[in-house]
């Protein structure tokens, strides 16, 4: 799958100060394709997890909330050419509006060598933005809130890519985008209770991206994502998405290893990330429950959870995957201050 924009690049050197060739140099092009690479599980995921007849609307639902995210639609582009020497800074900066699954666009660069680095679909996100890409390897999409927090509202691309381009040579730079950021959705059987109370959060995800490296940065306390909430007209099940940067890889953390005992995992297995529930029941008391998730959350990919809603307002799930944490009722505390 893929969209494919495609750039060509002409010019005459900017320190060539003889410019009796620059019209010849100016006819050298050099094209650049990119294509934005979606791979991703989502339909795997959504036919393994929602298979049964019962399940259609839920999953209906699950797929178009999610469809602007995991799509091979670029609306916008964000082009940097940065200097290989030194402080990496950049040279030209070039962003458009695509709204389409191709372009083509003429860029004037002086032949030399360039780290390229492109970035896809952060215009309209409102929760991420790009910040310090004056420089290569200071480039990066982080966070633009604290604490608690809405999902990201868009599929985020990226890529990089050493150019040299040369001059008096034919040359073609391909350019592929992978997707940045995944989904967690949380598929509870509410079973004929009363849900309406019912609020999911999710936590343990990275706050920002390194672009040139490719590299997740973890913030010693991981912010809590506010879920979506998917709620079809018919069928008992009810969902909570959130769209997030990915998990940690492995349990590293100094907060996840404290929690290991709470969540009483085997060794090898703490959880990697986290959805809160919180529900106020009748008798106004608040029950907590907190699924920890020991399976890596990876770009690209949905994750469904599967649980159902008990008489007591707990959570359960039959997943060897996913430890629970209930309790009953619950306080508001000093590490965690959710709406209810």
């Amino acid at each position: 799958m893929g969209a494919v924009l495609t750039a060509v690049l002409t010019g005459c050197s900017m320190i060539d100060e003889d410019l009796s060739n620059c019209e010849e140099q100016e006819q050298e092009q050099a094209k650049l394709d990119y294509e934005l690479r979606l791979v991703t599980n989502l339909t795997t995921e959504l036919e393994t997890e929602l298979s049964a007849q019962t399940d259609v609307d839920i999953s209906n639902a699950l797929r178009q909330f999610l469809s602007s995210i995991f799509t091979d639609h670029a609306h916008d582009v964000d082009l940097s050419f940065y200097d290989t020497q030194g402080d990496s800074l950049r040279l030209q900066h070039d962003q458009h509006i695509m709204d389409a699954s191709q372009a083509s666009y003429t860029l004037n660069l002086p032949k030399r060598e360039y780290m390229h680095l492109a970035v896809a679909n952060v215009l309209d996100n409102q929760l991420v933005d790009l910040f310090d890409d004056n420089r290569c390897h200071t480039s990066n999409l982080s966070l633009t809130g604290k604490d608690t927090i809405p999902s990201h509202t868009t599929g985020l691309f990226t890529a990089r890519q050493p150019m040299n381009v040369l001059e008096g040579v034919s040359q073609q730079f391909n350019v592929r985008l992978y997707m940045a950021n995944c989904a967690a959705a949380l598929i509870v059987d509410t079973q004929g209770h009363d849900a309406s109370r019912l609020q999911v959060y999710s936590t343990g995800f990275a706050s920002g991206f390194s672009i040139c490296d490719s590299v997740y940065r973890h913030a010693s306390k991981s912010p809590i994502v506010r879920t979506t909430r998917l709620d079809p007209e018919r069928g008992s099940k009810i969902g909570f998405c959130s769209v997030t940067f990915p998990s940690r890889r492995f349990a590293t953390s100094r907060t996840v290893i404290e929690d290991a005992d709470r969540f009483k995992m085997p060794a090898g297995q703490l959880p990697l990330w986290e959805f809160r529930a919180y529900i106020t029941n009748a008798d106004g008391k608040v029950t907590e429950t907190i699924l920890g998730i020991n399976e890596p959350l990876q770009p690209g990919e949905l994750k469904i959870i599967q649980v159902r809603l008990k008489d007591d307002g707990s959570l359960t799930t039959e997943s060897s995957e996913v430890s629970v944490s209930v309790t009953l009722d619950w306080k508001k505390g000093d590490i965690y201050t959710p709406v209810i």
